[in-house]
């Protein structure tokens, strides 16, 4: 049972990826001056040893920023894909040829990939060794937060076990379901959609060359991520029951089946790991705070994966609440209080809800049979591909370092 006078600063609920960014980067930027701890169900040494789900991450260079100030993107570097560039197509299951609408270079000026692919266990692993080296950085588990009492002074957190821990702000990154938002009682707008995403890693016979394919299907985009060994990690957007059919084929009739989207430019295909099937949703908190409460990652936000920004959305937000954290203690200003949170809220909520929502439209206006929508968006594409500028926007707007960027993902120190 935890000591009911034991009090830190900043109480984070949710030990995963987003989580344990948050406790690393305050516990390093605040240098000792904040006491931090994370609140989770599962040891550090227990989710060490899970075995990965064949999920990979797209890490935009604003988050590479990140990850290297905090000293973990040096351990994950030698895992990770430099992506070279990016081709888009627009075309029916059945079309013999696909034609390359769209193409982007993968490098910002100065030479410098705009992201990044790498395997999620990498940095899961990278995470928790960093986070246990940190000094002052405390973590209660196997542990769940049950519910919390805000106050104009602090918060106090009752906890599973029976324990009661105080704090001046707690911080909600435990996921799509957050506890720690319902108990707050923020509400969120959202729906499920009438797909799920199917993942998978397979190695081609044929170079990959680093580039990235995304193919906009009838049923979903089908996206290719460069991995290190010419292998890549598929993201497969189906109509919810065939993605359940297709993820319980025979090795055989699922290569077949990747085959039809993939088609002959790389290759014969052989499976290098796991496959499995997940929901699709959007959801997106209406507040972002509440009092002594801030959310993170998808406990604030939830979108389509076919961009690979959510994580890359998550560490914005990690980015900018360790700002703020920060400069108020410098200042001698209690981080939970009202000002601080607004500062946080004004910062991200709208970026947020954007990035939310475009993926949405995106994978509505793509995610169809309609001839006629499929040839204005071809048209569409082409013009794009002629416009180097705008290229160039996208590009920057993909690597995270447009708009109100937050100085840890402008890889400066605070």
């Amino acid at each position: 049972m935890t000591d009911a006078k034991q009090r830190f600063d900043v109480l984070i609920a949710g030990g995963s990826f987003v989580g344990l960014t948050q406790a690393i980067a305050l516990a390093r930027c605040a240098k000792g001056a904040l006491a931090v701890a994370v609140v989770d169900r599962t040891p550090l040494e227990a989710a060490r040893a899970r075995s990965g789900d064949g999920r990979a991450s797209a890490l935009s260079a604003a988050s590479t920023r990140l990850l290297g100030s905090l000293g973990v993107w040096d351990k994950v570097e030698p895992h990770a894909q430099p992506m070279t560039g990016i081709d888009i197509t627009d075309s029916k299951l059945d079309q013999a040829v696909r034609p390359q609408l769209l193409h982007f270079d993968g490098d910002l000026p100065g030479g410098e990939p705009a992201a990044f692919i790498l395997e999620n266990h990498f940095l899961r692993d990278a995470l928790i060794v960093r986070a246990r080296s940190m000094q002052g950085l405390a973590f209660l588990a196997p542990e769940e937060v049950r519910g919390f009492d805000a106050s104009g002074g602090g918060v106090s957190v009752q906890l599973e076990t029976g324990g009661t821990v105080h704090a001046a702000l707690l911080v909600g990154a435990d996921g799509r379901g957050s506890a720690i938002r319902k108990s707050a009682g923020i509400k969120t707008i959202g729906w499920s959609y009438p797909q799920a995403g199917i993942v998978a890693t397979l190695t081609l016979e044929k170079p990959h060359g680093g580039r990235a394919i995304q193919h906009f299907l009838p049923a979903g985009p089908f996206a290719m991520l460069p991995l290190p060994e010419n292998r890549v990690s598929l993201v497969w957007t189906e109509e919810r029951a065939h993605a359940r059919e297709l993820v319980e084929l025979d090795d055989a009739e699922f290569l077949r089946e990747a085959k039809k989207r993939i088609g002959g430019r790389f290759g014969a295909l052989s499976l290098a790991g796991p496959r499995a099937v997940f929901p699709l949703d959007m959801h997106l908190a209406r507040a972002f705070v509440a009092d002594r409460v801030a959310l993170a990652g998808d406990a604030a936000h939830g979108v389509h994966p076919l961009a690979g920004q959510g994580l890359n959305i998550g560490l914005r937000d990690v980015a900018a609440l360790t700002e703020v954290i920060v400069d108020a203690a410098r200042l001698g200003l209690d981080p939970g209080s009202a000002p601080v949170l607004e500062r946080y809220q004004r910062w991200r909520h709208f970026d947020s809800a954007f990035s939310a929502l475009a993926m949405d439209r995106i994978n509505a206006l793509f995610s169809n049979h309609s001839a006629p929508l499929r040839a204005i968006r071809s048209l569409g594409l082409g013009l794009v591909d002629r416009a180097p500028i705008v290229k160039r926007f996208f590009v920057r707007e993909a690597a995270g370092l447009s708009g109100d960027v937050p100085k840890l993902l402008r890889g400066e120190a605070l």
